[in-house]
């Protein structure tokens, strides 16, 4: 049987969708288990199906899925496997979404729009869902959709490392591509030793989605090492129009450093043909082949996913993984 088993109480099993298996598989090796065996396919009209090859009775189920394009299909697979294994008895099912589907549409911007993100933690409960885990969400307050738990880890300790052990000797300043994302850089800056704050001021326009403007510079970047960081890049038009403005205002190099890899196009082309000196993301999502680019570096989640899901597995704090901080 796949999975641990604790004598007389609980079974940990860790499922996966079709979505992202090599990060399933490091987690997997994290943990010390396999992933359960699963039938998975699409009827012609695009149907999904799923069954489990071993049974779930009585288990604490931890089902992981990664959401990149086409995200609607992995969405509903995501709650069709939910749905399966509290049909199978399972006794606690925990889905895991490194990068939660529809973040960014946390709130109304104008009239007769909808809250996605409010709709998705509705879809997964109703599924079946006793707990979520999810990574760097694009606004915290997304965990205030859900009636059951929300554990929201952050990979800013394995981007911040990475930073600190490659570049730490240079003269840093972190820069939030937005007034939005300053808290974030605040956390980034205390991680790297206290270095100093900058922000790009940018205007959006809430007609024209992937569309942003950097204006200015607020904050002194001249002669230093950008770390510009941000959770997501989608089609990188926003983050390339602030790796120009930190150069144009003198910065010495820019380093972006982003916790969800969306890489719509034409993000791998406009980053491969830009100033950046280095990429950094995690795996939260899988990156095709014809993406990747020299300068982009792309590392595991897995070590702190499955941390996590110990924790939740042995009643233990996931806050702790953090210092306290959410």
């Amino acid at each position: 049987m796949s999975g641990i088993t604790a004598t007389g109480e609980k079974r940990l099993v860790l499922v996966s969708g079709r979505a992202h298996p090599v990060l399933a598989q490091e987690v997997a090796e994290e943990l010390g288990v396999d992933v359960l065996p699963m039938d998975a396919w699409d009827f012609a009209n695009g149907e999904i199906y799923v069954r489990y090859g071993e049974s779930v009775r009585g288990a604490d189920a931890f089902v992981l899925q990664s959401t990149p394009a086409p995200i609607n299909q992995w969405v509903m697979e995501h709650l069709i496997m939910i749905d399966a294994l509290k049909r199978a008895s399972a006794k606690r099912v925990t889905a895991i979404a490194p990068s939660f589907p529809y973040a960014r549409q946390d709130k109304k911007h104008r009239g007769r729009e909808p809250i996605s993100a409010r709709l998705m933690a509705d879809l997964y409960e109703t599924a079946g869902i006793d707990r979520m885990i999810s990574v760097d969400l694009h606004a915290p307050q997304v965990q205030g959709y859900f009636n059951s738990p929300l554990d929201h880890l952050m990979a800013l300790p394995i981007l911040a490392g990475y930073v600190s052990s490659k570049y730490g000797e240079e003269d840093l300043t972190v820069v939030s591509p937005d007034a939005g994302r300053i808290r974030v850089a605040e956390q980034w800056a205390k991680r790297l030793g206290g270095v100093n704050l900058a922000f790009i001021h940018k205007s959006r326009d809430p007609k024209k989605p992937n569309q942003a403007v950097a204006k200015r510079v607020i904050g002194d970047v001249a002669g230093k090492t950008c770390v510009l960081v941000d959770d997501m890049i989608d089609t990188a038009g926003t983050i390339v129009q602030a790796v120009e403005a930190l150069k144009a205002n003198g910065a010495a190099s820019v380093i972006v450093a982003t916790t969800h890899p969306i890489l719509s196009d034409p993000a791998a082309e406009r980053l491969r043909s830009s100033s950046v000196r280095e990429v950094i993301c995690t795996n939260t999502l899988p990156i095709p082949e014809e993406k990747w680019f020299d300068g982009l570096t792309q590392l595991s989640i897995a070590p702190l996913l499955a941390r996590a899901i110990r924790a939740v597995f042995d009643d233990g704090s996931v806050t702790s993984l953090f210092d306290g901080e959410v």
